[in-house]
């Protein structure tokens, strides 16, 4: 029998009404009501999760590490059911689905291999020297430590990946901090059939129910009230710049602030060197429109500028990457919002004396096409709004004079999750001088590759320099989103007996 979501919010382990209700919106199938959650049902949630942290909080690696196993193992057993929702909701096809729930279950386990090596704890020992002059020291140790309930909001294009068991809950949990997550109303049905596999996984084996809560709302009341309650300690976003400004302002403004883990998106430029475009045009120009409208442009990572300088290899590429938009054809995206959106973006390139047109289409109702766009360098840093981000496939050639002119557009950026860099041997002079700028505005830095799409590894970066994150010292994917939800303690001359286990040798 196929899964049909129930709508209620589910806190500390029991699945509860709520006053009011919401309908979803899916790109095909059945529309579902769901439950908005009450004031108190936040309230109940983050006290279930402070509940929790004195025991999960102090759990031993092995114990997480299973846990966390346990609900990749819950979600492989649902993965029929989820890939049928996922695709009502989301409408993504079915094979990106089923990769994206590999990739789901797949960083579960890497972050239980990681907390079993251990080496994320960073132990620290400064040995006692008694006979120091002129004063002794006592012994001194470190260790990171959980910081208690965190706050996650799920992200409407990862339905699976960034949401509810996603990156952020994965690698909270592993740090051993309850959760509590805030269901995108994209896909809410999805929801609550990875927060049954969650659930399933919490009894089997013994966890308390309060170290995870997922709750609804298709507003902002419940968001805000959840960043805002006391308990919270910590908040892991993905999403726009506009919401997620809106709760790191909350977070900062808290009689306790609290870090803001935002994910909020960029233009992702690639910088093409003289002689990678002179030997390569055409290719280039393909390999960028095949990044730029993967999965309707609804990447955080899509590379949406491409800055090249002007003369005949820059003719070459842009005629290659308007005939492969060409043959681009609809896709379906998330939701009408966010196709409404794309739509907008699209009217402001049009309106827009700084631009002129490549390749021109209309969208119509949740479905989206390639559009291209041309401007010059001293257009886009005299025009900010150019060099915002618009969700979805749309991409921006920006013609420079020369290198000097590409590096002082590349000082112009603000933070990027990527940037690239196209180059080939007889460019690497020009690379050198393009790197330290490129360092200092992004978290990953590509060369010869388009940056669509991230590795869930342990040298993974996706995060940079705001307004591309909100904390450029994190990452929200890879085994280092663990530090995000770690604090150290220092342990003076405490006795061997008293050290919590993992220091204690």
């Amino acid at each position: 029998m196929a899964f049909i979501p129930t709508g209620k919010v589910l806190i500390a382990g029991e699945w509860q009404d709520g006053v009011t209700t919401f309908q979803s919106s899916p790109a095909h199938g059945p529309v579902h009501t769901f439950f908005s959650a009450t004031l108190e049902q936040v309230n109940k949630a983050c006290e279930a999760a402070e509940d929790a942290f004195w025991s999960f909080g102090y759990s031993s690696r092995a114990e997480r590490a299973a846990f966390i196993r346990t609900i990749a193992a819950e979600i492989d057993a649902r993965i029929e059911d989820i890939v049928v929702i996922a695709m009502q909701e989301s409408g993504l096809p079915e094979v990106r689905l089923r990769g994206e729930c590999g990739r789901t279950t797949g960083q579960l386990r890497l972050f239980a291999d990681h907390i079993e090596k251990g080496d994320y704890l960073d132990r620290r020992v400064d040995p006692a020297l008694p006979d120091r002059q002129p004063a002794p020291r006592p012994e001194i140790r470190l260790m990171e430590r959980p910081i208690g309930p965190v706050a996650v909001f799920g992200a409407s294009n990862f339905p699976l990946a960034f949401s509810t068991a996603g990156g952020d809950t994965a690698s909270a949990l592993a740090a051993g901090c309850p959760v509590v997550v805030k269901g995108h109303p994209a896909h809410p049905g999805t929801c609550e059939i990875i927060a049954l596999a969650i659930e399933a996984a919490i009894k089997k084996c013994g966890v308390h129910p309060g170290v995870f809560s997922l709750i609804h709302d298709a507003g902002y009341e419940i968001a805000h009230a959840l960043v805002k309650h006391p308990l919270i300690k910590a908040v892991g976003f993905t999403g726009s710049l506009a919401g997620g400004r809106a709760l790191f302002d909350l977070c900062a403004a808290r009689p306790e602030p609290i870090p803001f883990f935002g994910e909020l998106g960029s233009v992702n430029p690639m910088f093409l060197l003289p002689e990678a475009i002179k030997a390569r045009a055409e290719t280039i120009g393909q390999g960028w429109i095949g990044s730029l409208t993967l999965g309707a442009g609804q990447f955080c990572t899509n590379p949406g500028i491409a800055i090249v300088i002007d003369g005949p290899d820059a003719e070459r590429f842009i005629a290659s990457a308007v005939e492969a938009a060409s043959k681009v054809g609809p896709q379906t995206m998330l939701t009408d919002g966010i196709a409404a959106a794309y739509r907008k973006g699209q009217a402001r390139f049009e309106a827009s004396n700084a631009v002129k047109t490549l390749y021109r289409t209309e969208s119509e109702g949740r479905q989206a096409l390639p559009n291209l766009y041309e401007t010059t360098g001293d257009r886009l840093l005299a025009d900010h709004t150019l060099r915002e981000e618009v969700f979805g496939p749309l991409g921006l050639v920006v013609r420079v004079g020369s290198v000097d002119e590409m590096i002082t557009l590349a000082k112009g950026f603000e933070g990027q999750l990527t940037s690239t860099i196209h180059m080939d041997d007889a460019d690497l002079a020009n690379a050198r001088r393009l790197l330290p700028v490129l360092e200092r505005k992004a978290g990953r830095v590509l060369v010869n590759g388009f940056s669509t799409g991230v590795e869930v590894i342990d040298s993974m970066v996706h995060g940079g320099p705001y307004p591309a994150s909100t904390n450029f010292g994190a990452t929200s994917v890879g085994t280092l989103a663990i530090r995000r939800f770690l604090r150290p303690v220092c342990y003076q001359n405490l006795p061997r007996d008293l050290l919590p286990e993992d220091l204690a040798f």
